[in-house]
Formats: structure tokens, C-alpha cells, sequence
């Protein structure tokens, strides 16, 4: 059932990582980017980390949740601060094992289902045996394969 793989983070707050932004919509291919088209700067971290102190990455291991675009080897930002509800993607552990999947509320039930027709969805009859560790906010998914792996191997 070992889903995620967790990957330390650092306590402190992360440096800006700003990134130009562009007013210029692009349908598919490369805008030109010309200064009278920069619309500011945006800084990455406030996105993926809105709680800063309650949020860390985990990286995806199978692929029991490709239905929702989140395939192995991708890295997630998950949220400790938010509440977990019906329809969030979360981050759970389940008898010692940690897996990623979709929280359903079916009735009277909560249910962790996996986006994969080839994965069982787990019924939550006991709410001790499953302990949430934090609400999915983003997938990082990478085009270039090899380059995130490369990363996180530094920090090794």
C-alpha cells in the first residue's frame, strides 16, 4: 500500500523562488516574452505553500490514482493545516502504510478511493486505523523525466 514516499523538508521558510508572469494567453506554443507583456513576478512558494510550517512533499509511488492525473514520481504538496472533507485528495496511513487517494463520504461511510479502476476502494469503519496526514493542494509533475528525480537525490 506504500503510495507516497516521503521527503524531508526544511523548517525554515523557503527563499522566494519568483518566476516572471506574462499577460500573453498562449493556446499551444512558446509566448514571446516582451517586457510590455510581464505582468509582475509570482512567487512560487506562496503558492504550493500556503501554510508554510504545516506543509511538506511527498513523492508518488504507483499508479493508483492516474484517474486524477497524479502518477509515480510526482511530487505533492500536502497541507496539515487544512481539514480534510468530501472529495479532497489526502494523504493517509493506514495500518502503518501511507497511501494517497480520494476521501468520499457514501452515506454514513468514509471511503479512501483510488482514481484506478484496477485499485480497491477502503472503507473507513474505524476511525483509528486510518489517521489523514495532510490535504493534497498541488501536483508537481515533471515533462522532463529524470530532473526531479536528479533533485531530490541532491538533498539525499
Amino acid at each position: 500500500m506504500h503510495d507516497v514516499l516521503l521527503i524531508p523538508v526544511q523548517e525554515a521558510p523557503l527563499p522566494g523562488a519568483y518566476l516572471p508572469v506574462f499577460s500573453c494567453r498562449i493556446s499551444a506554443g512558446f509566448p514571446s516574452p516582451a517586457t510590455d507583456e510581464l505582468e509582475g513576478l509570482f512567487d512560487l512558494n506562496k503558492l504550493l505553500f500556503r501554510h508554510p510550517d504545516a506543509t511538506y512533499l511527498v513523492r508518488v509511488m504507483g499508479e493508483s490514482m492516474a484517474g486524477a492525473e497524479i502518477h509515480a514520481g510526482d511530487l505533492l504538496a500536502v497541507d496539515k493545516h487544512l481539514t480534510a472533507d468530501h472529495g479532497h485528495i489526502v494523504v493517509a496511513v493506514i495500518e502503518g502504510d501511507c497511501t494517497v487517494k480520494r476521501l468520499e463520504l457514501r452515506g454514513e461511510d468514509w471511503w479512501l478511493v483510488p482514481a484506478n479502476p484496477a485499485y480497491q476502494p477502503y472503507c473507513v469503519r474505524d476511525t483509528g486505523e486510518v489517521h489523514i496526514w495532510g490535504v493534497v493542494t498541488h501536483v508537481v509533475h515533471e515533462l522532463i523525466p529524470g530532473r526531479l528525480t536528479a533533485l531530490i537525490q541532491s538533498y539525499d
